[in-house]
């Protein structure tokens, strides 16, 4: 029974009970209670399809002290997750998921159903609210009076900043005289306050024992504008819900659980979506109602009810619990689903518009062009913000790695008809024409391990038939311009619908090795070069350090102490030596020590340190975003500057050790590598002119390469999971990688294509994380920043670096590689193939609960897997043999394989190891799969996974 007002009929006259439009909630006229852009309650309205509502903040005020001194006292708090005061130790306890006794929410539903339910109540202030909940009829005026009084006391909060109880007034009532400001004062300065977004929302739950009332009094209000209610609640918020629960003693903490139960209920989003919209007590109870039927009941005896459950990684989607909340207070309309969520259910390219083909020569270049111009100005625009500047650092460094390390393995592939000066300006050049003409300018243009091996192996045939290389190579340029200008004709890069993450997989994977394979041999190298020997071998010698001509610059000579006359030039990124060493340097036995001279093995054992420190430094500054030490502001710095703060370590100890490591070798001279030949290429040189045409054959096998190398990556970079807002240009792209082969083929500078990993590290270094986050709530991930200007700044830096070498001479080659392995670890550990590779070494009952493994069995698991291990070792085995010629066509038959194991796996296990191809996703019904592979019942537990917005599969990072 519904206790009334008197007068009451005419206030629930005046508020007919109705729907409240959406179309009033959006076009609320208050800025200040707006949603915020970053709130958990927008991404979740997004999803829902339905009006934002602001985040609300519930707080919990108990009764205690009965009969001796009554006072109100906050025991916890709620916006997604509870925090109890925990008062003997002084501190608000973690972030956690609630847990109730069902029996309280049963008594709740009692009261409640028997109690006040105003909605939309048009109270002003404390006191009037008071007033409305108080003219009960069953209250005397004496009790009322008590009770008034009692709800105006002033709450004790608990005050974070500075660890102690703030108690503001006495039992008595407030009085209009009081002084108001100094509690809203500490209200504002509150830390919370600044987790919160801008438009929150408070509500307050008061609940305790009082001995003088006879029966529970049970009260909830809605109000009609949210108002701050003085001191109420810590934070300066306006309320929308007051619920009171007060009644008298019982045995238990009655009260105390059905006040949690109902500051549950409040935090709930489907109960709060429903009860802003409520117009009776029969729409609030049926709101109570299927927030019971969803409960979940753990039997006693099998859990310790005081353990507590921590957040989860991801919060699970509401999409499965709409409908019923739809029918109860909307109707049996459900929203259609969006074409972003179509897009998750069928793949990543089914509905893609950069994947339509028009049907005429150069359309997809054209719709591209014309798709990019109007973001043009943003792309700059959007560049202003300190995160690019971050982005730049650390991007530029693994440009700069990236470029010395593979200028030096393509000058030992040439014999030095190539080299590091070319790296340096042909990534300089490529890279910032790239990002100021491409499609997706997020991408980073770098020389990659597959086109190394085509340039080894050009070389090599070059050598074998006496051929002059730049001009051959300049003709196989042409060509692969030629028949990639072809591909972009005929819109060829429709087909990457086809690269499912089965071939993504293998070629990062093959790209990840590769990177940790040449840092690995680089180490190698030089522990074979610079063998650590015992003192007294044959083989032990001394590098020394003398002042250089005209006593500006050190000098370091190797020597050997039989031979005072054998001197070994180092080879590694040192200045060349031209004095001889010291006497004493050359004694054999004790072998005294001059000042500055290093024994040999010192610099295979610190170059080899050096190594380890930096990449096993730059692995655990980037675990530190995760971890529970420090601020999150200290955390995310030392992540996003991980690299660079190895790069310093490395440099530091090299610095203070005074090690004779090698350093980085930065050209000194603009001048090519090659003695004796220009900037530009000559089209025949010595060699005869029907090699021109002879190019077009290599050059054939290079386009397919080029193209799988550069539109993987493009597939990979444009996912729906990285929600980029202003498209991708698969046509564009691929036409400015063909001009600029044109260009560095015609300059003799290193053929570029998009760079896999430092492509997803520059994405992942602009990631756009919600700000305002609840106690407990990790940040919503919010898309990438798109723009131009980080790799524009990148490559400009990277030119500018062959200026820069008396700075960069000091960082030690091992450092670079010791990044360089943390890049292809990074890479490799990051996707889904690992994790399948480590349950082949797993028991069953070790593995973790992965979803994959609860829709298909393990065997079939592991034989996708072996699957897989086993073309990417024939692509490894082939790239390291004088078969590597056919390298590009083994990368095209991956898309081969994929099509060949729809005959060996179903379209569920392959939608759950793999993507769908096209055909696969026309010969699926529209409305899904068959009803036994349905992911629709609505018993399910996985069934809201597939409305679940994709975390970014593939996370690479520098940083």
């Amino acid at each position: 029974m519904e206790m009334k007002l008197p007068g009451q009929e005419g206030f629930e006259a005046s508020s007919a009970p109705r729907n409240i439009p959406s179309g009033e909630l959006d076009s609320n006229p208050d800025p200040g209670t707006g949603p915020s852009p970053d709130g958990p309650s927008d991404t979740e309205s997004k999803e829902l399809g339905v009006p934002k509502d602001p985040l609300l903040f519930i707080q919990l005020n108990e009764l205690l002290g009965w009969p001796q001194a009554l006072e109100w006292r906050e025991t916890g708090r709620w916006v997604l997750f509870e925090e109890k005061l925990e008062v003997a130790a002084g501190r608000w306890s973690a972030p956690h998921v609630p847990t109730l006794a069902l029996p309280s929410l049963q008594k709740l539903r009692s009261l409640l159903a028997e109690g006040l339910v105003l909605l939309d109540c048009p109270a002003q202030s404390l006191l009037e609210l008071v007033e409305q909940v108080t003219r009960v009829e069953s209250l005397s005026p004496e009790l009322r009076g008590q009770l008034q009084a009692l709800l105006l006391q002033r709450p004790q909060h608990y005050n974070q900043t500075t660890g102690t109880r703030l108690c503001w007034g006495s039992t008595h009532p407030r009085k209009a005289s009081d002084n108001e400001e100094a509690p809203l004062r500490e209200q504002c300065q509150n830390p919370l306050r600044q987790k919160l977004p801008p438009g929150a929302e408070a509500g307050t739950v008061l609940a305790g024992e009082l001995g003088f009332l006879a029966q529970p009094l049970g009260a909830f209000v809605r109000l009609r504008n949210p108002v701050v209610l003085g001191s109420l609640t810590e934070v300066s918020l306006p309320s929308r819900f007051f619920c009171l629960l007060l009644g008298p003693r019982m045995l238990g903490k009655g009260y105390h659980e059905m006040g949690r139960a109902a500051a549950v209920l409040l935090s709930d989003p489907q109960f709060q979506w429903s009860v802003r919209r409520a117009s009776n007590l029969h729409d609030l109870l049926a709101a109570l109602d299927a927030f019971l039927e969803e409960v979940t009941v753990l039997p006693p005896g099998r859990w310790d009810p005081t353990a507590r459950i921590p957040p989860p990684k991801c919060l699970p989607s509401q999409h499965k619990r709409l409908p019923s909340q739809q029918r109860e207070i909307r109707g049996p309309a459900v929203p259609r689903l969006t074409s972003a969520e179509d897009r998750h259910r069928h793949g990543p390219h089914a509905h893609s518009p950069e994947l339509q083909r028009t049907g005429r020569l150069f359309g997809g270049l054209i719709q591209d062009v014309r798709r990019k111009v109007p973001w043009y100005p943003s792309d700059f625009l959007d560049a202003l913000h300190l995160q690019c500047f971050s982005a730049v650092l650390y991007i530029y460094l693994a440009t700069v790695t990236n470029a010395i390390t593979f200028g030096g393995l393509l000058g030992d592939a040439t014999d030095g008809a190539q080299g590091v000066l070319e790296s340096f300006l042909g990534t300089a050049v490529a890279g910032a024409a790239f990002c100021l003409m491409a499609g997706q300018p997020l991408t980073i243009l770098s020389s990659t391990g597959p086109v190394l091996v085509f340039e080894r192996l050009l070389f090599s045939f070059s050598r074998d038939y006496s051929l002059d290389y730049l001009p051959f190579r300049l003709w196989v340029g042409i060509w692969v311009a030629t028949f990639c200008l072809v591909l972009v004709a005929t819109e060829a890069s429709v087909l990457v619908r086809y690269f499912t993450r089965f071939t993504e997989e293998g070629f990062c994977a093959l790209i990840s090795l590769i990177f940790i394979y040449d840092a690995v041999g680089k180490m190698l190298n030089l522990t074979h070069t610079y063998p650590i020997q015992k003192p007294g071998s044959s083989a032990y010698g001394c590098l020394c350090q003398y002042p250089g001509p005209g006593g500006n610059e050190s000098q370091w000579i190797r020597t050997k102490p039989k031979d005072r006359d054998d001197i070994v030039s180092m080879d590694l990124g040192l200045i060349n030596a031209s004095l001889l060493p010291p006497p004493e340097c050359t004694r054999q036995g004790g072998h005294p020590r001059g000042p500055g001279c290093h024994t040999v093995p010192d610099i295979a054992f610190f170059s080899l340190l050096l190594f380890l420190t930096s990449f096993f430094f730059a692995m655990a500054l980037k675990c530190v975003k995760t971890s529970r030490f420090f601020p999150s502001v200290v955390r995310k710095g030392l992540s996003d500057f991980s690299s660079v703060l190895a790069i310093l370590l490395g440099c530091g100890l090299d610095a203070f050790l005074g090690l004779a490591t090698p350093k980085l070798m930065v050209p000194r001279e603009f001048k090519p590598t090659l003695p004796g030949r220009g900037w530009l290429v000559s089209p025949f040189g010595a060699n005869p002119w029907w090699w021109s045409v002879a190019a077009a054959l290599p050059a054939l096998l290079l386009s397919i390469l080029i193209f799988m190398d550069q539109q993987i990556t493009a597939v990979i970079l444009n996912r729906m999971e990285y929600r980029l807002q202003k498209g991708a240009g698969f046509h564009l792209d691929l036409f400015c990688v063909a001009v600029l082969m044109l260009l560095t083929s015609a300059l003799g500078l290193p053929w570029y294509v998009s760079a896999t990993v430092i492509s997803l590290a520059h994405m992942d270094s602009l990631r756009r994380e919600s700000r305002a986050c609840a106690p407990g709530e990790r940040p919503n991930f919010l898309g990438i920043r798109e723009q131009r200007l980080t790799g524009l700044v990148v490559f400009i830096l990277t030119g500018a670096s062959i200026f820069l070498a008396p700075v960069l001479k000091f960082i030690p080659m091992p450092v670079l590689y010791g990044i360089f392995l943390y890049m292809g670890v990074a890479a490799l550990s990051s996707i889904q193939f690992t994790k399948r590779v480590k349950l082949l070494l797993m028991p069953a009952k070790h593995q973790p609960d992965l979803l994959l493994l609860r829709h298909v069995p393990l065997t079939r698991v592991h034989l996708f897997t072996a699957i897989q291990l086993a073309c990417l070792g024939l692509l490894w085995i082939i790239k390291s043999t004088p078969a590597a010629i056919i390298f590009p066509l083994m990368l095209l038959g991956l898309v081969g394989v994929r099509k060949a194991l729809e005959r060996v796996f179903s379209p569920q296990e392959l939608l759950w190891l793999d993507e769908l191809m096209p055909e696969e996703e026309r010969s699926i019904p529209e409305k899904g799969l068959e009803p036994e592979h349905s992911f629709s019942g609505s018993d399910s537990e996985d069934s809201e996974l597939m409305y679940q917005p994709k975390a970014p599969e593939i996370n690479i990072s520098v940083n």
